[in-house]
């Protein structure tokens, strides 16, 4: 894992001043680190090492890293150690699968339930994310996790607990990751927020059909751009082979 350590910077001790305690701190890193794709998927984590980098406790690492466990970002086996999860193709369609009927759903459940102030409050996020893809010139779309995720946010619009428990539970972080990765190698990021824009209008509008439908849409596109990458990679592949 000597990419991920050396793309991050050693950062904490014990007793660093900061709000948030340093489990927190550590784990959001690593969280974001995995989604970014500066831990690879696949990699086996050090603890020793970045129990080292960070300076911080064997203890305060392993709590972080179980949490990243219950997140499904990272897994354990007695042989290997700690890995980054690592989908395969099959399981990455899968997800998508499920996230499609289940976010329409959610962008339906939102129509009905969320507050004008919510999906003002939706709008601006979007306008904050237009910024943010302007300034990364239109190479990636990243969300921060939780009140800064547009798909997190409509969920919770849903008024839902069991479906935002469903996917909060394991398919969001995983969602997180490859859509971040996916958006990095396509043209993804500007059409995808245009289709956010689309969501919002059918929910402002409280038409619960639109709403699923787009939604749905949206994440059917997604899927079909990591199919299509799919079948390119496996063709070039094929011919360099």
């Amino acid at each position: 894992m000597k990419k991920g350590v050396d793309n991050m910077c050693p950062v904490f001790n014990e007793s660093s001043q900061s709000n948030a305690p340093l489990t927190d701190r550590i784990f959001d890193l690593l969280q974001d680190s995995i989604i970014k794709g500066d831990i690879p998927a696949g990699s086996k984590i050090s603890e020793p090492e970045l129990a080292k980098t960070y300076g911080v406790s064997r203890g305060t690492l392993r709590e972080a890293l179980s949490r990243l466990e219950e997140r499904h970002l990272v897994v354990r086996s007695p042989n290997h150690g700690v890995r980054v999860v690592s989908l395969s193709y099959e399981e990455l369609i899968e997800t998508y699968q499920i996230r499609e009927v289940l976010g329409g759903l959610g962008s339906r459940l939102a129509a009905r339930n969320m507050t004008d102030e919510e999906i003002a409050g939706l709008r601006a996020l979007l306008y904050e994310h237009e910024k943010s893809i302007e300034e990364d010139q239109g190479l990636s779309y990243y969300q921060k996790e939780g009140e800064f995720d547009f798909h997190y946010l409509v969920l919770r619009g849903s008024r839902n607990k069991k479906l935002l428990d469903i996917l909060d539970g394991g398919l969001y972080q995983l969602i997180r990751m490859y859509r971040y990765q996916v958006s990095t190698t396509s043209s993804r990021p500007s059409h995808a927020l245009k289709e956010h824009h689309r969501i919002v209008d059918a929910i402002e509008e409280r038409d619960e059909e639109l709403a699923d439908y787009l939604m749905c849409r949206h994440i059917r596109t997604a899927r079909i751009s990591v199919e299509e990458r799919h079948r390119n990679m496996k063709a070039e592949n094929d011919n360099n082979g």
